[in-house]
Order: C-alpha cells, then sequence, then structure tokens
C-alpha cells in the first residue's frame, strides 16, 4: 500500500512538473511590444518541447535541465487582436492580444496615485468626470501586487490579469499613466498612427530609490556605500520604533496623543536596498517594452539622501537598461513637485539632482513645480503630469517636432555685479505674475541670498540677468530652491522652468 501510494504521488509530481506554464504577467488583453521580437518563456518538465504560435507565426523551443524554456517569434507591426497559444503536455490559450507600444509605469505614490485618489483629502482633480470617460479598449492595464524579496524572482505575485481601460479598472489604477497614455495614444491617432497603448503599473508609495536598483548595481558602485550604512542606521532603530508604532496606535485608540516629534516610519521591508527591484521589476526585464515612465524622489529627499541622489538615479536608470538588455531605451520621468516639506528634507537639492540625470541619453524630464499642493505631497492635477510625460515622448520617442520641456539652464556666468543665465528650450521665455521670482545669487562664500530678476528679451529671449545689491561680485546663482519655492518662469509652450543651482558640490 505504501508503494503504491509513493508510485501515485511521483506520478502526480511529474505531472504537476510536466505542464507547462508562462509567467503570471502573461494573460489575454496584454499588449505585446510592436516592431521587437516577441519573447514568450517559462516553465515546463525538463527536456520537454514546447510549441508556441501567435497569429501567424510559430516556434519551438526545449526545457533545459532546469525546466525554464524560452523562445522568440519575429518582430511584427502594430495590430490585432490576435491569439497565443502555447503547447506542450497542455495547452495554455491567451485571446484578445494587441501589438503595440508597451511602457512600464513605476515609483512611488505619485506614481501609484490612483485616479479614484488615496481618500477624501487626497483627490485627483475632477476625479469622477475622469473615471466616467475612461472608457479606451485599445489601451490596456496591468497592475502589479506589491511584493519585496531577497533576490531577482521570476515571476510576480498572482495579478488580477491584464484588462480593458475602462472606468472600473482605471479607477484603481495610476492615474499619472492613465493620462499619459490616453493623450500619447491620441496624440497618435491624430497624425493617423493606430497603436495599442499597454501599461504596467509596478509602484509603490513611500519608497526610496535604492529599492528600486539591483544589488548588482549598488554593490559595485563605491559611491553609493551610503545606501547600506543608512540601512544599517535604519535598521539599527528598527526595534524602537516598532515599539513607537504600537504605543501610537494604542494612543490613538485611547484619544491620548501620540509621540511628539517623530518622523514617519516606512514599512521595512520595502526600504530593503534592491527589494523591489527584486520582486516588481526583474521578473519583467525579459519581457520587450517601449520604455519607462517614472515618478519618485520625495522618499530620497531627507538630508542624508538628497546629497546621493544624483548618483543614485543614474544608477538605477543604467541598472535596468542593462537587465531589459534593449540598449538606452527611453526613460521619462517626473521631477518631484512644489511642496512644503519640513527643514529635515532637501526638495531643492532633488530636484536639482533630477536635472542633472538628464545627462544620460535618451531621458526626459517632466517638471511639475507649478502644480504643486503647499501642504499636500500628491498634486491633484495629475492631467498634466501625463500631459507633460506624453509631449515628451512625442519628441523623443515618436520624433514630432514639438516643445516637450520647460526652460533648462545652459550657462551662467558673472559680468558687471550680476549674473546672466542662459536655457535651452526657452523660446517665448515669459512669466506668470509679474517679475521673474525665485531667484538667489552667492558671491564667493556661498551664501544665496533672494535677488532681482529680468528677461533679456534681446537678442535672443533666453536669457535671464540676476542681481542683489549686497552682493556687488556674485559668483552663483540658483533659481526654485526652497521646498516649496515661489518660481513663475515659463517657455512659449507654457512649460515651467527646472529647478537649478551653478553652484556644484564641493570634490572629495
Amino acid at each position: 500500500m505504501k508503494l503504491r501510494l509513493t508510485l501515485c504521488l511521483l506520478a502526480a509530481t511529474l505531472t504537476t512538473q510536466a505542464e507547462v506554464s508562462l509567467p503570471k504577467l502573461f494573460s489575454s488583453h496584454m499588449v505585446l511590444q510592436r516592431d521587437l521580437p516577441i519573447h514568450l518563456w517559462g516553465s515546463a518538465n525538463p527536456g520537454e518541447s514546447i510549441t508556441a504560435t501567435f497569429h501567424d507565426l510559430t516556434n519551438t523551443a526545449t526545457a533545459d535541465a532546469t525546466g525554464r524554456w524560452s523562445l522568440y517569434l519575429p518582430p511584427q507591426p502594430a495590430g490585432g487582436p490576435y491569439t497565443l497559444t502555447v503547447r506542450s503536455t497542455n495547452t495554455i490559450t491567451y485571446d484578445d492580444i494587441l501589438l503595440g507600444d508597451l511602457w512600464f509605469a513605476s515609483g512611488q505614490s505619485n506614481m501609484e496615485m490612483p485616479l479614484s485618489g488615496f481618500g477624501a483629502d487626497t483627490q485627483v482633480q475632477d476625479a469622477a468626470k475622469e473615471i466616467a470617460a475612461a472608457n479606451y479598449p485599445e489601451i490596456r492595464l496591468l497592475l502589479v501586487e506589491r511584493d519585496n524579496a531577497d533576490y531577482p524572482l521570476e515571476d510576480i505575485k498572482t495579478p488580477t490579469g491584464w484588462s480593458l481601460c475602462t472606468p472600473d479598472t482605471a479607477k484603481n489604477f495610476s492615474a499619472t499613466a492613465y493620462f499619459f497614455a490616453r493623450d500619447l495614444q491620441k496624440a497618435l491617432e491624430d497624425k493617423k498612427q493606430h497603436v495599442p497603448i499597454g501599461l504596467i503599473d509596478s509602484t509603490w508609495g513611500g519608497t526610496p530609490a535604492e529599492a528600486w536598483t539591483s544589488l548588482d548595481a549598488l554593490g559595485s558602485n563605491a559611491s553609493l556605500m551610503p545606501v547600506f550604512a543608512a540601512r544599517a542606521e535604519q535598521a539599527d532603530r528598527e526595534p524602537t520604533e516598532l515599539r513607537l508604532d504600537a504605543l501610537d496606535k494604542q494612543a490613538r485608540a485611547e484619544g491620548k496623543p501620540t509621540t511628539p516629534n517623530r518622523d514617519w516610519h516606512p514599512k521595512f521591508d520595502s526600504w530593503r536596498p534592491a527589494a523591489l527591484y527584486n520582486a516588481m521589476v526583474a521578473p519583467f526585464t525579459p519581457l520587450p517594452i517601449k520604455g519607462i515612465i517614472w515618478y519618485q524622489g520625495e522618499a530620497n529627499s531627507a538630508l542624508n539622501r538628497a546629497s546621493l541622489y544624483d548618483k543614485v538615479f543614474p544608477t538605477l536608470i543604467e541598472d535596468w537598461r542593462q537587465h531589459w538588455a534593449q540598449g538606452n531605451f527611453p526613460f521619462l520621468y517626473v521631477q518631484i513637485s512644489a511642496f512644503a516639506s519640513t527643514p529635515k528634507e532637501d526638495w531643492g537639492e532633488l530636484r536639482d539632482a533630477q536635472r542633472k540625470t538628464l545627462s544620460l541619453v535618451n531621458t526626459g524630464m517632466a517638471v511639475t513645480i507649478d502644480i504643486g499642493n503647499e501642504h499636500n505631497v500628491h498634486p491633484a492635477n495629475k492631467q498634466a503630469v501625463g500631459e507633460r510625460l506624453s509631449l515628451l515622448a512625442r519628441r523623443l520617442v515618436y520624433n514630432e517636432d514639438l516643445a516637450a520641456s520647460g526652460p533648462l539652464f545652459r550657462l551662467a556666468y558673472p559680468d558687471k555685479g550680476a549674473m546672466h543665465v542662459w536655457f535651452d528650450n526657452a523660446a517665448g521665455l515669459h512669466t506668470k505674475n509679474g517679475a521673474p521670482e525665485g531667484f538667489e545669487v552667492a558671491g564667493a562664500d556661498r551664501i544665496f541670498l533672494r535677488a532681482n530678476a529680468k528677461i533679456n528679451h534681446e537678442p535672443s529671449g533666453d536669457s535671464i540677468t540676476v542681481s542683489n545689491p549686497s552682493i556687488p561680485n556674485p559668483q552663483y546663482v540658483r533659481y526654485a530652491w526652497p521646498n516649496f519655492p515661489q518660481a513663475n518662469v515659463f517657455n512659449g509652450a507654457n512649460l515651467p522652468a527646472s529647478t537649478f543651482t551653478s553652484l556644484e558640490p564641493p570634490t572629495h
């Protein structure tokens, strides 16, 4: 009897192993990237033969000794719907698959924030109207469940699968990503380009960039060792933080005051270096995509982290490009907005680090400093954020001749007691509500003071002169540096100028 039971269990195990499977990121209604080889992969019994058929394409593969299999089908233009069939000892069929452009949307809460908002006090502008109108059958959505891991995973937690964009699905999906896809698809349709759009929403609010970066990248760059020092410090504090959490919870339940002047305590696992990359990015890297849209940075704005962001963020971008192995694919990101945070954070330095990251090829930055909410870290106007990301995509990816960026600092030099500042993307340079605001100058002592500024409309209209009578020999200039600055410079496309400083940090 025992032998028979053992043989039955062995047969059941072999049958389970033999069944071909694909990662859970594949499902009916998905979008596959047009004009790139179509990659299919998964698991089966070692040595098992797998056949995949998609549209009128067929290819076969054999599972290796570890049970992994992988195959490619030739690139195809935009179109569909098509059916994908994968056969081995069993058959898997996905239908209503479109070929189009697949965008991976990631970051923290401002990218995560759904159309339905985060509650009564944190709503998307005109949310009810936008949700009711969110009927776009050729925009497809995949919402990834939050997860973290110690090593790169080969699959994601069970999602609900891909879905068509409807009011019911869009309301729980990233508002920024939705507006990006909506505006992009409309612009392509206006140019007679019929392109389905796929969006993958892989986000987790209140998380730092290093959690989204692989250990390969973090560990190979000596300048990023402070990331691990900060993690060690956080780990040392964690037992006390957990005790304070419990005490504060009890105090709230009893209607008593909580711990005064206590900093926000993030979820410990979500801040572990590489943990979110391993669980929420790595499973997608075998999947060909069009590019990335990214909105993150607020969690890196603390004084002990902001100064490192000019190294962490470019490392993340290059890391993702390396693991996706598609070359320098488009990486479009949102510069964090304006918010009256605390003196323990430096949003100006963080925004400037994001500006400097534009030195990487095929990147674009959407400036949002004009739509910030002074007392809410989540701006309501996600429509503008999505639109500005779509403008970047239209110019950098789809080759439209249009203004996609606000004025960007080019250079500054002192002359006759003033700093002369020159900008790129400055055609139609102007201000809203009076004279230029938000400028500061500093002398050799590097102490910045508020300054007067005026736009030089001649000869080319792309420069501003900045001065302060109390600093007769200015050496440096900066703009929109406070966490919540008064900044009002725009170009002719009504896109705002970015935070910048001409003062380079000291080298060590």
